[in-house]
């Protein structure tokens, strides 16, 4: 079992995909050999919800979109606005109105060839919207995820950003990889000084004496999720730090848990090997599942 275990829904076989504002069936949604995402990772991606008719978070999503955009040195060439109806446009002509997670990916373009200079791009960005049916299977919320910690690191900002949500990213499927053959959901990581940074796909969190502790974030994406627990952990009178702590500290941890877009607050019972806490999902972890989904009814904004 993983974070992105899913219900599969038979209606996903004949959804609608938006590529670059027209609408093609899931069998003919095809981009070109030479779009830079294929050849080279080069672009950015966001995974939103759609949830009671809205985009939750929508803000967040599009801000973090367009901050990895200028970095890269590309423009995506509509508003945020423009990008947000075009997303619900998408939902909306698949009959979606809850119980949605979208990838929203946007790439540099398409190449005149096989080269890693932005200047063979003879297009405008890629953008491509593919919204399907997908639940987290409910045993998600209480039985708690094994994890295991790789030798795989995030690495520092001046080798690739770990802020930077592109799509390169075969350092974490390095992880999930080594993780996975070890019988583990999720790749524990470490940073460059051997700090507990991240998982592979969600951010990771312990709890000690009553305290909630996550990395520094120093070298970990910019979660959505993981900034929401932190912010909702804090106005409900508990204490959530942002720090560097050790793989002593987790073993020794009375909870951990994740946070994701996808499957929102997630617990862990296992890591390394090491029983966390009682091994079941903690007060603390439960509580903030119930915060943050009532945050999440309150979250969304119609586009």
């Amino acid at each position: 079992m993983g974070t992105h275990d899913y219900l599969d829904d038979p209606r996903n076989a004949e959804i609608l995909i938006d590529i670059n504002g027209e609408h093609k069936r899931r069998a003919e949604a095809t981009v070109s050999v030479f779009d830079s995402a294929f050849m080279l990772g080069d672009g950015v991606w966001e995974g939103i919800r759609l949830h009671n008719g809205g985009l939750a978070f929508l803000d967040a999503h599009l801000d973090r979109l367009w901050e990895g955009a200028k970095t890269l040195d590309f423009d995506l060439g509509l508003s945020k606005q423009e990008l947000a109806k075009r997303i619900m446009a998408i939902c909306q002509a698949n009959g979606m109105e809850t119980g949605v997670h979208i990838r929203l990916m946007v790439s540099r373009g398409v190449k005149s060839t096989p080269y890693q200079h932005p200047r063979v791009t003879i297009t405008g960005p890629t953008i491509v919207i593919i919204p399907e049916w997908k639940a987290a299977k409910p045993e998600t919320a209480t039985k708690p995820l094994n994890l295991h910690t790789v030798h795989i690191r995030r690495g520092a900002p001046d080798v690739q950003d770990p802020a930077l949500n592109t799509h390169s990213k075969l350092n974490c499927i390095f992880a999930c990889i080594q993780a996975d053959k070890a019988g583990a959901d999720e790749a524990l990581m470490l940073d460059p000084q051997g700090f507990v940074a991240t998982c592979n796909s969600v951010h990771f969190f312990i709890v000690r004496r009553g305290e909630i502790w996550t990395s520094s974030g120093d070298y970990c994406l910019d979660g959505i999720t993981r900034k929401n627990v932190i912010d909702i952990a804090r106005k409900n009178q508990l204490t959530a730090l942002e720090k560097n702590f050790s793989l002593t500290d987790v073993y020794n941890a009375d909870e951990a848990f994740v946070t994701g877009t996808f499957a929102g607050v997630a617990p862990v019972g296992i890591i390394d090997g090491r029983q966390i806490g009682n091994g079941k999902r903690g007060q603390i972890t439960e509580r903030l599942q119930k915060l943050y989904l009532n945050l999440l009814d309150q979250s969304v904004l119609k586009a």
